[in-house]
């Protein structure tokens, strides 16, 4: 189970990309009109993600005062 306050629907400012971060640990993140773009797992460490896709890319978020960051992108809870 992961922390509640990651659990939702995030999404960038223009909406093109949305990433659904499950209470099972699992993400599943849509681009554009593509759903299921992209599959994986995360955990949580404080306020620091760690993201794993299942072909096996890795990636890091981290949570500042509601704005979560992964890469170069930027969400916010919808």
């Amino acid at each position: 189970m992961t922390e509640q306050r990651f659990v939702g629907m995030w999404v960038t400012a223009d909406s093109h990309i949305r990433l659904e971060l499950r209470s099972d640990g699992r993400y599943d993140e849509a681009r554009g009109t593509r759903k299921g773009a992209y599959t994986g797992r995360y955990t949580a460490r404080g306020n620091d993600l760690h993201f794993v896709d299942d072909s096996g890319f890795t990636a890091t978020g981290r949570l500042v005062d509601g704005v979560l960051t992964v890469g170069p992108d930027i969400f916010r809870r919808e």
